[in-house]
C-alpha cells in the first residue's frame, strides 16, 4: 500500500530548498550521542547519514575511546570526546548545554552500549534536550534506556523512537502489550503507552505510528498545543512498504536514524520559519520525517543492494544516499 500522496506532499514541506539562498546551518545541524569503548561504526553510520542526506553540521558526542576511529572515518564529521568515564557529572552537564544550544535534533543510541556512566549521561542528555525543547530520536541502547525507564521520554511528543524486530518485541513485553495483539496495532499501542510518541517499527513493512488516546497520553497535552484540527489525529498510522535490498547488513538502522534524525532537523527549522511560514502544525514533524526517512532508507538499500547484491555492506549505503532521496522525491523533475 503504497504511501498516501497527501502525506508525501507535507514531507517535502520540510525539506529546505536547494537554490544557494540558505547560510551554512540552515539545513540542518544534527547530533548523535553514542559510541562506547566497542562501537565506533554505528555512531559514525549515523551521523554520516546525515550529511549525506543533506544536513549541514553533524556532530557526534562520544568517548574519548571511540572519538579517535570516528574521525578517522571522515573528516567532516565533528567529534567531542565528552563521555569520559571519570568526568565529573556537572562538568558533561556544562560541556552538553553549551553543545545543544546549536543543534536542532539529537539523536541517542548508536553505539551507545549499556555500560552504566554511558546510559547516565544519555539519561542527563535526553533531559538537558528536553528542556531545550530539541527533536530527539531514540535507537538503539537508548531504546534500552527507555526500557528500564520509560519516564525519560513518556509523552514527549518531539521525539521518535525506531526500534528493530528484537527490540520492539522487547519494548512491546515491558509495556504490557499483548503477544495476541494484531500486527498492525501494535505500533500503535506501545506510542499509547508512551504518551503518544512516534514510533517507527522496522520489518518487512514499515510501521510509523502515533496514538494519543487514553490515560497513557495524558502528558502528550502539553506538547500539542499548535495542534491543528486539519492535520492533528488521535491515532494515526502509516505503512511503508517501497522496495528495499535483500540482504539485511549490520548498520542499516543507524543510516535510518541519521535520516529520521535529519528529516527533523529540518522540521525544526521549518517551524522555526527559516524557509518561509510554517503551514503544518510541529505536532506533524516527527510522524512527517519519520516517513521521510523510511522512505528514503529502504530505497537505499535497494539501490546498494542492486549493485554489490551477496556483498553489500552498509558502507555502501552511504554514498546511495542522495540518489535514493532524489528517487523518492524526484528533486530534480520537481514531481512525484
Amino acid at each position: 500500500m503504497p504511501v498516501p500522496r497527501t502525506i508525501i506532499e507535507q514531507v517535502k514541506k520540510l525539506i529546505p530548498p536547494l537554490d544557494g539562498s540558505l547560510h551554512k546551518g540552515q539545513s540542518g545541524r544534527v547530533g548523535v550521542l553514542g559510541g562506547a569503548s566497542e562501537y565506533s561504526g554505528a555512531p559514525f553510520f549515523a551521523a554520516m547519514s546525515a550529511l549525506r542526506l543533506g544536513a549541514d553540521l553533524s556532530h557526534v558526542i562520544c568517548s574519548p575511546v571511540a572519538a579517535g576511529p570516528i574521525k578517522s572515518y571522515s573528516p567532516d564529521l565533528i567529534v567531542h570526546p565528552l563521555l569520559r568515564e571519570d568526568s565529573p557529572p556537572e562538568q558533561v552537564k556544562r560541556e552538553l548545554e553549551s553543545l545543544f544550544s546549536r543543534l536542532h535534533v539529537l539523536i541517542v543510541g548508536p553505539g551507545l552500549g549499556r555500560e552504566e556512566y554511558m546510559q547516565s549521561y544519555a539519561k542527563m542528555a535526553l533531559n538537558l534536550a528536553k528542556e531545550r525543547g530539541m527533536f530527539i530520536v531514540l535507537d538503539a541502547d537508548g531504546l534500552y534506556l527507555v526500557g528500564q525507564d520509560a519516564s525519560v521520554i513518556k509523552g514527549y511528543r518531539r521525539a521518535v523512537l525506531t526500534p528493530n524486530v528484537v527490540e520492539f518485541k522487547r519494548l512491546s513485553q515491558q509495556f504490557g502489550v499483548s503477544p495476541d495483539t494484531p500486527h498492525d496495532e501494535r505500533a500503535l499501542l506501545v506510542s499509547r503507552k508512551l504518551g503518544g510518541i512516534t514510533v517507527l517499527e522496522k520489518g518487512a513493512t514499515d510501521m510509523i505510528a502515533t496514538d494519543s488516546t487514553g490515560d497513557e497520553a495524558d502528558l502528550a497535552a502539553s506538547h500539542i498545543e499548535d495542534a491543528d484540527p486539519q492535520f492533528e489525529k488521535a491515532k494515526e498510522l502509516i505503512q511503508v512498504d517501497i522496495e528495499g535490498g535483500l540482504k539485511r547488513c549490520g548498520g542499516q538502522g543507524d543510516i535510518l536514524s541519521g535520516t529520521v534524525g535529519t528529516f527533523m532537523a529540518w522540521g525544526k527549522c521549518y517551524e522555526d520559519g527559516t524557509y518561509g511560514p510554517p503551514s503544518l502544525p510541529t505536532s506533524r514533524i516527527p510522524l512527517l520525517a519519520a516517513v521521510g526517512a523510511s522512505m528514503v532508507t529502504r530505497a537505499t538499500s535497494r539501490m546498494a543492494f542492486q549493485k554489490y547484491r551477496r556483498g553489500v555492506v552498509t558502507q555502501d549505503m552511504l554514498s546511495e544516499i542522495g540518489g535514493a532521496f532524489e528517487s523518492v522525491f524526484d528533486e530534480r523533475q520537481g514531481k512525484l
